[in-house]
């Protein structure tokens, strides 16, 4: 058997330029604190030219967060709010907070989720509701609150259209050994993106998801092992993870004005042959 010949995109590529896509708008990023997909999320929407609130429940994390983005963006609005997406009454807090130091809320990215590797047969109900709660009733809470922000927003002359994004996951569709509760919380979440997307409509709401296979980052390197990262990684049909700056990019992408006829939708960010 011979190797697999090396693709000529396995070579990571330097991060695109920001094409000022997102310019004087107004974004909300959830679980934004230290080195993942949140964190390069609130950084490209920056890069952009939006302003930036970002969330997360690590308080200190957080203060680095906006020190570092503040520092790389002098001249954006960067704000943090601390919020446990587990608490309704946190996140109804968070919405209100951001339209209140902004004005207004035009982008809302809900990236919190939590991960893990057990198998069906061990796995206690607490892991399985853990998990359930912080990756989809997140999304669902962050959800509901900005929609009803949208409804109350554009009673008087009109909607005040808005972009929510979702991170999901590729494994709302494949499946993976010890990954049943992750993936049926990011299946939900896709389902959750479909069926709100239809009510947001009403309300000048466009809502679509992320669906990443991998981006490596040190948080997923906790909750997961080298070993299946390196076999997840040399699946890709590019033999690399992603970057997360790769998925943040996408996401700034759905947010921007380049994607106004697209809800609903779930967009997988992946080079997987599969």
């Amino acid at each position: 058997m011979t190797d697999r010949p090396v693709s000529p995109l396995a070579a990571i590529p330097e991060e695109t330029p920001g094409h000022d896509l997102l310019v004087g708008k107004k974004a909300v990023v959830t679980a934004a604190a230290g080195t993942g997909i949140g964190f390069a999320t609130a950084r490209r929407l920056l890069l952009e030219g939006a302003d930036v609130l970002v969330s997360d429940f690590h308080e200190r994390r957080l203060g680095e967060t906006v020190t570092a983005l503040s520092a790389d963006f002098p001249d954006r609005q960067v704000t943090s709010f601390v919020c446990d997406v587990s608490s309704t009454e946190q996140v109804d807090d968070l919405i209100a907070a951001a339209a209140a130091q902004f004005g207004r809320i035009d982008i809302l990215v809900n990236n919190a989720g939590l991960g893990g590797e057990t198998p069906v047969a061990d796995m206690t109900d607490d892991q399985w509701d853990r998990v359930l709660d912080i990756t989809l009733t997140s999304t669902f809470r962050a959800t509901r609150a900005a929609l009803r922000y949208f409804r109350e927003a554009g009673s008087g002359d009109g909607p005040q259209r808005g972009v929510i994004v979702n991170n999901a996951s590729v494994l709302g569709w494949r499946a993976q050994r010890g990954q049943a509760h992750y993936a049926a919380a990011k299946a939900g979440v896709m389902a959750l993106t479909r069926c709100s997307a239809a009510e947001a409509a009403d309300y000048g709401v466009r809502i679509n998801a992320v669906a990443p296979s991998i981006a490596r980052h040190p948080f997923l390197a906790k909750v997961t092992s080298d070993e299946l990262l390196d076999e997840l990684a040399a699946r890709e049909a590019y033999g690399r993870a992603a970057e997360v700056w790769e998925i943040a990019a996408a996401i700034a992408m759905l947010a921007s004005d380049y994607t106004t006829y697209l809800t609903g939708e779930i967009v997988s960010i992946s080079s997987q042959r599969a």
